[in-house]
């Protein structure tokens, strides 16, 4: 079918496709979602450079990620040359209308994922990004309490904060603020925040970067690296739910599994955008960049004394000049899928059943990990819980894929 779309036409491919196996969502589903919710999407992704994260076929199946706009494109579709931390570049879309988003969800976009700055100014975010991770086993009632301190935190510091469900087991907090600072910045001034959350809230909150060091709800402030990118406000998530803006009052009542494809349309036309006012309220970072100095510098972590070139530093990527991690970690799978991943680690509690009954959930770290195009998945374990002496050795990985193979 052919949609007129802002003196455009944008041809919508096999509109029946069922991309939601579970619920039965097709693509002409996902496409009429985003109709009627333009107003919202539009304004988290408008004029910003996008990365396209794809589906063939299903959300079933491992989407794969691409930088580069298709070179087959209409001619009406704008770019913008985004450079990365590697010193590559790619000419991005960028979303300027409706007819831009839905071209996209047509390549078989599902959720929206744009850079925090607009093609204008690709060197100075706009926005501040704040995704809150919980580990497992940490309920919604705990991620709550830990996104009303960063509310406090950002506001204490002269930015209006603006919630959203993440559309998955987290939660998103942004801010607005003035584009003149750059990337380094903006991720400091995040690291801030972090680090001042846990600071009010130790037994509930983290600003610890590494997993195994974790344990509550991570502020992860690294979300404003120059080559990470969030899921936008009214995305759909693989699951079905939305990533969905919310007012503070109602932060504490909702629930996440609420917001869905079938219910965010009518929400958003009974109650208009709790976002709306977001574009007025750009702030300043200079509070946030003061309390960063006064943080001072994280202690380093230990480094690996010596290069090791043996097979289980290959294994375990604890190559010299490396960190080394203060925590017993071995490493389980690495997995094309996560599905196999996860089959690997159940093979391997088969055959240590007694070690596998004192794993507590936050002690088996499940990490996806971005390959060249796709995602892989990496399981490790943490035995701090296992008695020293119970604890098995690291073994030949139950999953050994290698996502750089061929390069």
């Amino acid at each position: 079918m052919v949609l007129e779309l802002d003196g455009r036409e944008v041809e919508i491919t096999n509109p029946d496709r069922v991309v939601f196996p579970r619920t039965g969502h097709t693509k002409g589903d996902l496409i009429a979602y985003y109709q009627a919710v333009a107003e919202g999407a539009l304004r988290g992704v408008a004029d910003r450079p996008v990365i396209l994260k794809r589906y063939v076929d299903s959300v079933e199946d491992a989407p794969f990620f691409q930088k580069r706009a298709p070179a087959k494109r209409p001619g009406w579709v704008e770019v913008a040359r985004f450079a990365y931390p590697s010193g590559r570049t790619a000419d991005e879309v960028v979303v300027r209308d409706l007819a831009h988003l839905l071209w996209t969800v047509n390549l078989g976009c599902v959720d929206l994922n744009p850079h925090p700055v607009r093609a204008a100014d690709l060197e100075h975010p706009d926005e501040l990004r704040i995704d809150l991770d919980p580990v497992p086993g940490v309920g919604w009632e705990q991620i709550v309490r830990v996104a009303l301190h960063a509310r406090d935190v950002l506001e204490e510091h002269g930015l209006t904060a603006w919630p959203k469900t993440s559309g998955s087991r987290g939660f998103h907090i942004y801010a607005r603020i003035e584009a003149r600072w750059t990337f380094r910045e903006v991720r400091r001034a995040a690291e801030a925040v972090a680090r001042e959350v846990e600071r009010r809230a130790p037994e509930i909150a983290t600003s610890h970067w590494w997993k195994e060091e974790r344990e509550g709800v991570f502020v992860d402030y690294n979300q404003n690296a120059r080559d990470r990118t969030v899921a936008s406000a009214y995305s759909v998530r693989p699951t079905g739910r939305v990533s969905t803006p919310l007012a503070w009052g109602e932060v504490e009542r909702c629930r996440p599994d609420a917001f869905t494809i079938g219910t965010v349309p009518g929400r958003l036309a009974e109650n208009g955008d709790p976002w709306a006012p977001m574009d007025g309220t750009a702030g300043t970072l200079d509070a946030l960049l003061d309390l960063a100095e006064k943080q001072g510098p994280r202690p380093k972590a230990p480094k690996a004394a010596k290069a090791d070139k043996s097979e289980k530093a290959e294994k375990t990527g604890e190559s010299g000049g490396r960190r080394r991690s203060v925590k017993p970690l071995i490493e389980i799978a690495r997995a094309e899928t996560e599905d196999e991943a996860r089959a690997g680690f159940e093979r391997w509690k088969a055959r240590h059943p007694d070690v596998a009954r004192l794993l507590r959930p936050a002690d088996v770290l499940v990490d996806s990990m971005r390959g060249r195009s796709s995602t892989w998945t990496r399981i490790r374990v943490n035995l701090q819980h296992v008695p020293e002496a119970e604890r098995p050795p690291q073994e030949p990985l139950e999953v050994d894929y290698d996502p750089w193979r061929g390069r």
